[in-house]
């Protein structure tokens, strides 16, 4: 029987910056992130990664903890890293 693994589970969640250009353009949307999620809970890039600005959020977001933005999957309860799709909303509020 294979062992299951957990998913990891977002603990730090801030809204993402806007340039100055994308607000007086008034651009929002949403950005989807296909990304690693270590053991060590910090996201990495990967190379399929659309949405440069999404990807510097992400990358702010993991600063202010040291164990990252995720705590992370586990597999036989061991951190392990997991690719997984992370949705980055920009809206102007």
């Amino acid at each position: 029987m294979a062992a299951e693994v957990s998913a990891p589970k977002k603990i730090y969640d801030p809204d993402p910056d806007y340039s100055e250009e994308a607000r007086k353009a008034k651009y929002q949307g949403t950005c989807v992130l296909y990304v690693i999620v270590g053991s060590d809970g910090r996201p990495r890039e990967h190379p399929c990664l659309t949405g440069r600005s999404a990807w510097d959020w992400m990358r702010k977001q993991s600063k202010p903890s040291r164990h990252g933005v995720f705590e992370p999957a586990t597999k036989d309860g061991k951190p392990v890293s997991v690719a997984i799709n992370i949705e980055v909303s920009f809206h102007l509020y």
